[in-house]
């Protein structure tokens, strides 16, 4: 199955801005279940300097300053994604105790094992976590359970919290949004020595005749990702109660919604409140003879690579 995703950020300054330096996350990434078609990034005003990068965790951004008097400020990400056949779920039986020497014996995940800026040591989360983690049971079973509870315990409510309310208030309330509820299953996940990662992406917001549209997909989406005893990744999606996901496009994942913010930067103006307009389409490849537009970029073989560490 083919997607096809457009992600427009607008910003209007009632003062001219002089100058602003960007970074944004928002080219999807090649992974075992999915590949970039194309991908191409739109910025207006035209950026005086611009240069792509990949990141500590694979994940590929791009850089760009905007050096001239501007009121108006865009970047429209749009990219076709192709949803490969999924592997199987990750072995049922071994237990989260192996997934978790795993993890403690591997290196290369102490990054998703540590407390991170936005998913510290919290204790009301170990305790809440603690409830899906009975000794010797199977991981997968743990998670399901896990992501279950967050589904049905908690509220999706747009605008109940910031990017910076701390996961103890989101437990307290037992509301939020996705990035609260995967910070709450990367915290709980962590707290018994697992690998947890944050992963950001969509989830498809005009659905085909006859489907009803998932919770999430009014802007970019989040969920999370463990790792199991064999090494591989489990995504779970607590917004949706999902898990491995069949349909998610992913984009960029890290540590938590810090490491991978879709649009951020610093800008010199005067003042004033600045209005912010953020519109998401994921849709259907409909024609399969559609052409990507103009000056798209098809993904360089080192960077369509990347596979997940």
């Amino acid at each position: 199955m083919r997607y096809q995703v457009r992600h427009s950020t607008t910003y209007r300054s009632p003062n001219p801005v002089t100058i602003g330096y960007h970074q944004a996350h928002l080219a999807p990434r090649d992974t075992p279940g999915q590949r970039v078609v194309w991908h191409n990034l739109e910025i207006s005003p035209t950026p005086h300097d611009r240069a792509d990068h990949i990141d500590l965790y694979g994940n590929r951004f791009a850089y760009f300053s905007v050096e001239e008097p501007h009121e108006f400020f865009d970047v429209t990400a749009t990219s076709e994604i192709e949803i490969l056949k999924r592997r199987p779920l990750t072995n049922p039986i071994p237990s989260w105790e192996q997934a978790r020497d795993l993890a403690e014996a591997d290196p290369l995940v102490g990054d998703f094992v540590l407390p991170s800026r936005l998913v510290g040591i919290d204790a009301a989360a170990a305790e809440y976590g603690a409830k899906s983690f009975a000794p010797g049971r199977p991981l997968l079973e743990c998670l399901t359970d896990l992501n279950h509870r967050i589904f049905l315990d908690f509220i999706y409510r747009p605008g109940w919290t910031t990017i910076s309310t701390p996961i103890s208030e989101v437990l307290a309330t037992r509301s939020g949004v996705c990035q609260d509820f995967a910070h709450l299953a990367i915290a709980c996940a962590r707290s018994v020595g697992l690998a947890g990662r944050y992963v950001s992406g969509y989830i498809e917001n005009i659905p085909a005749p006859g489907q009803t549209a998932m919770v999430g997909g009014d802007a970019s989406h989040a969920w999370a990702s463990v790792r199991d005893a064999d090494g591989m990744w489990i995504d779970l999606d607590p917004t949706n109660g999902l898990i491995e996901p069949v349909s998610h496009i992913t984009v960029a994942w890290g540590r938590d919604y810090s490491d991978v913010v879709p649009l951020k930067g610093v800008v010199t103006s005067v003042g004033g409140p600045t209005d912010m307009q953020v519109e998401v389409e994921v849709r259907r490849h409909r024609t399969a003879t559609e052409r990507r537009p103009r000056n798209s970029s098809q993904p360089d073989d080192d960077l369509a690579a990347n596979r997940q560490v």
